[in-house]
């Protein structure tokens, strides 16, 4: 039985570590395209382009986040990003949990109609180009509104929070009738701050859609000033595969700036466009998690 045992405990050592060389495995495929693009961003241009570039930069540099942040339209397409997604985010979160407390309330005429509703525009839809003549009919084509009022309400999330509301006790709303509040001060006074699991999960997925959205500036938008930091770097990438352009764009900058490149600069701009994502997640980890289990359960 001794020997049993002993046998038994290898055998689970092997397990653990076979286990902890997988999973380490799985992190450094994971992790190091993320690392690469990182060490590049602080290595000179001109001097990745020869390769041999692993662990570390070979030769250390600021000069492609200096070049980032002084490049006017870098600048503006942050700026259009980061104002994009501050306003759509509090106005899609807010207008979305306005409709799911509405729709989930049992007293509602018609609630299971609108909820059907709901569900019949989450799979079928008119296509790009009848949304387009839409939008340009509302005058939204070309203006920075575009961006915000066709994400103003999120279908999905409209379901998600109908059943998250309805597993809001009811006596918390109906004792707040009793001291007279009405339908719109209870939900700012007593529903919102139950509901933080919920406008967590949502901020992030919502906030997360309006940073990487690229679409609506490639489609609706022909204004340079009002392009997304995301549109920018599909427009560099995109240049970057075709040779020619390539050539010339990256001859350009080497006889402008002798430390960076087309490459390198968007480089910088990537890590730029992650960092606000990776600051932001951790602190909205434990609501994010709460939220999707809530949001699961009825009763």
């Amino acid at each position: 039985m001794k020997n049993k045992h002993l046998n038994k405990s290898r055998e689970d050592h092997i397990f653990d570590a076979v286990n902890l060389f997988l999973l380490t495995l799985i992190a450094i495929i994971t992790l190091y395209p993320f690392y690469y693009i990182l060490i590049l961003s602080f290595n000179e241009g001109n001097d990745a382009v020869l390769g041999g570039i692993y662990l570390f930069p070979r030769a250390f540099t600021l000069e492609n986040y200096k070049e980032f942040f002084t490049n006017s339209s870098w600048l503006k397409a942050l700026w259009i990003t980061f104002f994009r997604t501050l306003t759509g985010t509090v106005i899609g979160v807010f207008f979305t949990c306005m409709v799911s407390y509405a729709f989930s309330r049992t007293d509602l005429i018609g609630q299971k109609l609108y909820i059907k509703f709901v569900v019949f525009a989450m799979y079928f839809s008119g296509g790009i180009i009848p949304f387009y003549i839409l939008l340009k009919g509302l005058g939204l084509i070309n203006t920075f509104q575009v961006y915000i009022i066709p994400g103003a309400l999120n279908l999905f999330f409209v379901l998600v929070g109908i059943s998250f509301f309805q597993s809001v006790p009811s006596e918390l709303i109906e004792s707040s009738y009793l001291d007279g509040a009405s339908e719109l001060k209870t939900f700012l006074k007593i529903v919102l701050p139950v509901s933080m699991p919920l406008i967590a999960t949502m901020t992030l997925f919502i906030a997360v859609n309006h940073w990487n959205s690229w679409i609506d500036s490639a489609y609706y938008v022909q204004n340079n000033d009002l392009r997304t930091l995301a549109y920018k770097m599909r427009e560099v990438i995109n240049q970057s595969m075709t040779p020619t352009t390539t050539d010339a764009t990256t001859l350009q900058y080497a006889s402008s700036h002798s430390k960076t490149t087309t490459t390198s600069l968007q480089m910088a701009a990537m890590i730029v466009s992650v960092a606000p994502i990776l600051c932001v997640y951790p602190f909205l980890q434990k609501y994010f998690t709460q939220g999707m289990m809530l949001g699961a359960v009825k009763g």
